[in-house]
């Protein structure tokens, strides 16, 4: 079955254009509920969470939802401003029936979303999408007064987040002695991020902490990352966490400023895990991995496979396999032993484990591992363009296959949001990458 509303990620769009506005909010809670009573033990009242970010449209859909599910005879409970993540752990906490998170993640203010989670905390497959977009083409079925559902705020959401966040930080450790710099991105977490950090021991400057309904993402933040790097240096920290704007992507900085990403960050907490004894069966990545990262792990003796784009991907492919560790150079990571989905700050938890027990920096925990140089180039091609057949394509890209050997890699990728096809070529030297990649490009233009 094709899906209108649904994407990769939940429902995302622009505020104010279809499907972000309230009349399509409110018919989206009031299909949901259907969804939820339709699957119900018989007599009993779903309950939903709603989480949000701190965009100024969240004020304005968390109350066309928040109608919509009561219209169909559902619960709700308001979180307020809280990471995604969060939105996931207190749903499975409280054994509610679905979680509900609105935001654009990483995307501008101008932007929303909507992402599900089941009960378990995890994210929910296509099948249940399917039946709500089922539910959205069918006529609502409006309770009567006897049946409506009820909301009311959970005023220590936070709180609870807080201290599950630090329950995954290991007992017999403390960041006391450390000085930490922390970027909320003007999001979710920031009134919980420079908590859990600060709760732990750590001397906690927190940037990026201030939102103002317009500002989140916007030169702070994992996508942002220069905001950290430079009050890293200016205060001499021992380190800097970036999260996103719903707090499930994490870069790092260490003293020196250098920037970490998703892959080293991944790398890190799996060598960490090793050194410890601790059974590593495998890792996941996804075609985007840096090469480097999986040669690093297969020395280490781990496998390492690679998933389709996207964390739901990751996990789907940890699931499967009955593994506990995967991520994105994005800095979404994930570790099942821990939560159920990608948590920037229980990820970044995760990365000082390994340095307070280690007593290296980051980089000294790097020491041998360097990204491989990579070059992107987007060739723009007319819609239903068959590009895949071109001979010359196929000629082009083994020839490069083939002087690149075991040292390196060629990925060509359609876009799932614009019409290009994305060549990327990694490579030992960033000259051979280039060049490689611009001849695969012109054998497409």
């Amino acid at each position: 079955m094709s899906r209108t509303y649904f994407g990769t990620d939940g429902i995302r769009g622009t505020v104010g254009a279809a499907p972000i506005t309230p009349d399509f909010m409110l018919r989206l809670g009031h299909a949901v509920g259907q969804v939820l009573r339709t699957g119900a033990i018989s007599g009993s009242r779903p309950t939903v969470l709603i989480g949000k970010d701190t965009r100024i449209s969240g004020y304005m859909i968390e109350s066309a939802l928040e109608a919509g599910f009561a219209s169909a005879g559902v619960d709700v409970l308001l979180t307020g401003p809280l990471p995604t993540p969060g939105v996931a752990y207190l749903t499975r906490a409280l054994r509610l029936d679905l979680g509900v998170v609105i935001s654009a993640s990483h995307n501008p203010f101008e932007d929303n979303g909507i992402k599900f989670f089941s009960a378990r905390g995890e994210k929910l497959p296509n099948a249940w999408e399917e039946q709500v977009e089922a539910a959205l083409s069918s006529p609502q079925r409006w309770v009567g007064s006897s049946e409506l559902g009820r909301a009311r705020r959970l005023d220590d959401a936070s709180g609870r987040y807080i201290e599950f966040c630090k329950s995954t930080f290991g007992s017999e450790l403390s960041l006391k002695g450390m000085k930490l710099v922390v970027d909320a991105a003007h999001g979710a977490a920031y009134h919980v991020a420079p908590d859990v950090f600060h709760e732990l021991g750590a001397e906690v400057s927190a940037i990026g902490c201030s939102p103002n309904g317009f500002n989140i993402n916007a030169g702070f933040g994992a996508t942002a990352p220069q905001a950290l790097v430079e009050a890293v240096r200016a205060q001499g920290a021992d380190c800097g966490v970036a999260l996103d704007g719903d707090a499930d992507r994490l870069q790092m900085v260490d003293a020196a400023g250098r920037l970490f990403n998703g892959d080293e960050l991944l790398y890190v907490i799996a060598a960490d895990r090793l050194r410890e004894g601790r059974s590593v069966p495998g890792v996941v990545g996804t075609l985007m991995t840096n090469m480097a990262i999986e040669l690093a792990l297969r020395e280490l003796g781990l496998d390492f496979v690679r998933a389709k784009v996207g964390d739901r991907h990751v996990l789907e492919e940890l699931l499967a396999r009955g593994w506990q560790l995967g991520g994105e150079g994005s800095g979404h990571l994930l570790t099942l032993d821990r939560h159920t989905t990608g948590d920037g700050i229980v990820s970044a938890l995760m990365v000082l484990e390994a340095v307070v027990r280690s007593g290296k920096p980051l980089a000294g925990l790097l020491a041998g591992v360097t990204l491989f140089p990579q070059t992107m180039i987007n060739v723009r091609l007319a819609h239903g363009t068959d590009w895949r057949s071109r001979p010359a394509l196929a000629e082009r890209t083994a020839e490069v296959e083939r002087e690149l050997g075991r040292a390196g890699r060629v990925l060509i990728r359609a876009s799932g949001t614009e019409p290009v096809v994305r060549v990327m070529v990694e490579a030992r030297d960033a000259d051979q990458a280039r060049s490689c990649a611009e001849r695969i490009a012109a054998a497409l233009g």
